[in-house]
């Protein structure tokens, strides 16, 4: 199908699936899978979790030699998604007709001078300017990544190369916060953000010798942001999203909580690990059945969260009952991302890379709003209360899911 000619009356429509199908692999080497190039996204997407979490597990280290309260580097996060909540979507838009590589390459050496300039700066307000330009490159990096992942690939791989490039994701939350944990309280915290910038520098060069490039969105096919949230499905994802991660971020952020009102012999780090593994394997699953099955997918992993909290709330006092409440937690949302990164794309249509950093808004604010719910539930109540919110708000996601069988979740693929 030809690209679609320029329209007038700017009624947004549903993405054409042929028009969607050939946008995706318009760049991809005939039939051969770029699992090199995919790697490195997935190495790219490790390290802007490991850099947006690093403060949070320095926060006595940082606030000692910064000579600042811990209450103030803890803004070193917030500040670093504030940056992506603000600029993820103006600057993804605005480059969207640019070529792919360029693109990608002058996001990560933003986040390289972000992490370079923490690493060395003894100015409180000079970091925190860092860190909002950190957050905002990493807003560009995580809208392009999506949709630059799957131009790359066949179409009928499409699905598994976005899963691919997602692995950076459990593996950011599982190894990268506690290593930079472990190596800034071992050496010094600056060593932590000294690691993080040559890995980036690493990924940059990689970037502009594994990845291959490809074309920006054609001009004609452009819609603006309003029209792109009015496109049939796209606000039905953005509402799973918030709701999903609501409920995920809730629990995983104050998991210490939780652990200590239900007195477990259980540490926060073992929990942790336990996740992420489980995670992983659940980014293996999802990869491998997305390209066909995405709407039951999508429910599965939705019910299986909500069976997790429930375990979470009736077994709180029992290791081996939260051990597997874990499990099964990680399993079915080490895929979230993927899976909801490709519904969106396929709703959008040629305007996926915009609706990707809506994505990429969505979660950070989701992350903002969980520390403050968070923080009201166990200041009234106790940590057991968690995951009954978890178990609401994944219902609600389940629910909006389920009835968007139309656009957003499709029953036909």
């Amino acid at each position: 199908m030809s690209p679609p000619s320029p329209r007038t009356d700017r009624t947004p429509r549903a993405a054409d699936p042929a028009d969607a199908a050939a946008a995706v692999g318009a760049s991809a080497p005939g039939n051969r899978f770029p699992l090199a190039a995919l790697l490195v996204m997935a190495l790219m997407g490790f390290l802007l979790i490991a850099t947006e979490t690093m403060p949070a597990g320095l926060l006595p280290q940082i606030a000692a030699g910064m000579s600042v309260g811990e209450g103030t580097v803890g803004q070193f996060v917030s500040v670093f998604a504030l940056g992506t909540v603000v600029a993820a979507i103006p600057l993804v838009a605005l480059t969207r007709g640019m070529r792919r590589r360029p693109v990608f390459v002058a996001g990560i050496l933003a986040v390289l001078l972000a992490n370079a300039v923490t690493a060395v700066s003894d100015h409180l307000a000079l970091s925190l300017v860092a860190r909002f330009v950190g957050g905002a490159a990493a807003g560009l990096v995580w809208g392009v990544t999506a949709g630059y992942a799957r131009r790359i690939s066949a179409p009928a791989h499409a699905g598994r190369a976005l899963a691919i490039a997602s692995l950076g994701v459990p593996l950011g939350l599982a190894v990268g916060t506690p290593f930079g944990s472990w190596l800034g309280t071992t050496l010094d915290w600056r060593w932590s953000f000294v690691t993080l910038a040559a890995l980036t520098l690493v990924a940059a060069v990689l970037a502009l010798t594994v990845v291959p490039d490809a074309p920006g969105q054609a001009p004609e096919s452009r819609a603006s942001v309003t029209e792109i949230l009015r496109t049939p499905g796209v606000g039905v994802i953005l509402a799973v999203i918030v709701a999903w991660m609501l409920a995920h971020n809730i629990v995983y952020t104050y998991i210490s909580t939780y652990l200590a009102d239900g007195d477990l012999r259980l540490s926060v780090d073992v929990a942790l690990v336990v996740f992420g593994v489980a995670a992983l394997a659940g980014v293996g699953i999802t990869g491998a059945v997305i390209d066909h099955t995405l709407r039951p997918l999508v429910l599965t992993s939705i019910a299986m969260f909500v069976v997790a909290g429930a375990v979470l709330v009736v077994g709180h006092q029992s290791v081996v009952a939260v051990l597997v409440a874990i499990v099964v937690w990680g399993l079915s949302f080490g895929g979230a991302a993927t899976q909801l990164l490709t519904a969106i794309s396929i709703a959008a249509g040629e305007n996926a890379d915009v609706a990707n950093s809506m994505l990429g808004v969505a979660f950070n604010l989701a992350i903002f709003a969980a520390g403050v719910i968070g923080a009201i539930v166990i200041g009234h109540l106790d940590g057991v209360a968690l995951p009954v919110v978890m178990v609401g708000l994944a219902s609600t996601a389940l629910a909006l899911a389920v009835a968007g069988r139309r656009a957003a979740f499709p029953t036909r693929p």
